[in-house]
C-alpha cells in the first residue's frame, strides 16, 4: 500500500480517523507505526497529504490527518469494449493504477452478451479494485464508470455528453499511425485540449463497421506494431503509450 485512502465520511471534522479491518493491520504489522510517525495518505475524489499517528491497538489505528495537495485528475478517458469477466476482473485495478478519469465499457460485435451479466461490473466488486489500483499509483481520483450495451447508442446519442471535448483515438492492429503522430495532428490538441479518449476494442479487434462508425465521431486510428495481443495485455499498454505521448 503505498498510499492509505480514506472516504470521505471516515474523516471527521477536526481532521482525524480511525480505521481498522485490513488497513489497520498492514500499518501495524507490515508499516510497524509507531505514535508519532507518518504516512501517506489521500482522500477519494479529494486532497493528499498526511496522517499522523495518534494512537493504535490491536484492532484499529487512530489518525490525524492533513490533505493540503489537489492531485491532477488524469487526462485519458478510455471507451472499453468488455472483454471477458475474469480479464476485466485483472483490469479494474491496472487501469486505476495507469490513471483513467472515465471508463466506458461497451458492447461490440464480437463481445459476447452474456458478458453483460456478471458480478465483475457490481460496483460493490470493481471499486475495492479502483481503490486498489489508487492506492498502488498514489492517486484520489476515482474513474468514473459507465456500462453501455449498445456501442451505435454509445456514440451517437451518449458519447459527446460524457466526452464532450479533447482527442479521440481508436486503437486498432492494422493502424501504423503512432501515439505521438496522432495527436500531433489532432484539431483538439491543437486547440489546447488536453482530454484524450482512447477506444480498445475486443479480443479480435473492432470490425470494419464498427470502425468506421467510430471514424464517423472523431476518432483517429493508432496502433502500436504487428503484434495480436490480449484485450488485458493491449489495453495496459495502449494506455501506458498514450500517458507517454501526452507526458
Amino acid at each position: 500500500m503505498n498510499l492509505l485512502l480514506l472516504e470521505p465520511a471516515e474523516v471527521r471534522s477536526d481532521g482525524t480517523s480511525v480505521v481498522s479491518a485490513w488497513r489497520a493491520r498492514h500499518l501495524r504489522d507490515v508499516l510497524r507505526v509507531q505514535p508519532g510517525h507518518e504516512v501517506r495518505a489521500g482522500m477519494v475524489d479529494g486532497g493528499l497529504g498526511t496522517c499522523t499517528v495518534l494512537a493504535l491497538d490491536e484492532d484499529t489505528v487512530t489518525l490525524k490527518c492533513t490533505f493540503d495537495v489537489t492531485p491532477i485528475r488524469p487526462s485519458v478517458d478510455l471507451l472499453l469494449a468488455l472483454p471477458r469477466p475474469k480479464v476485466m476482473q485483472r483490469l479494474w485495478a491496472q487501469m486505476a493504477a495507469l490513471g483513467v478519469g472515465q471508463i466506458m465499457l461497451t458492447n461490440a460485435t464480437r463481445v459476447e452478451r452474456n458478458y453483460f451479466d456478471t458480478h465483475v461490473l457490481e460496483p460493490d466488486n470493481y471499486r475495492p479494485l479502483l481503490l486498489e489500483g489508487l492506492q498502488q499509483a498514489r492517486d484520489t481520483h476515482l474513474p468514473v464508470v459507465s456500462i453501455h450495451r449498445r456501442l451505435k447508442v454509445l456514440l451517437e446519442d451518449d458519447l459527446d455528453s460524457l466526452c464532450p471535448n479533447g482527442a479521440r483515438l481508436v486503437a486498432h492492429p492494422g493502424s501504423k499511425e503512432t501515439f505521438t503522430a496522432a495527436l500531433g495532428t489532432n484539431p483538439a490538441h491543437q486547440r489546447g485540449e488536453t482530454r484524450t479518449l482512447l477506444a480498445v476494442g475486443p479480443e479480435g479487434g473492432w470490425t470494419d463497421f464498427e470502425l468506421h462508425l467510430l471514424a464517423a465521431h472523431g476518432f483517429a486510428a493508432v496502433g502500436m506494431g504487428g503484434r495480436t495481443l490480449r484485450s488485458d495485455t493491449a489495453c495496459v499498454a495502449l494506455l501506458a503509450l498514450l500517458h507517454e505521448a501526452l507526458r
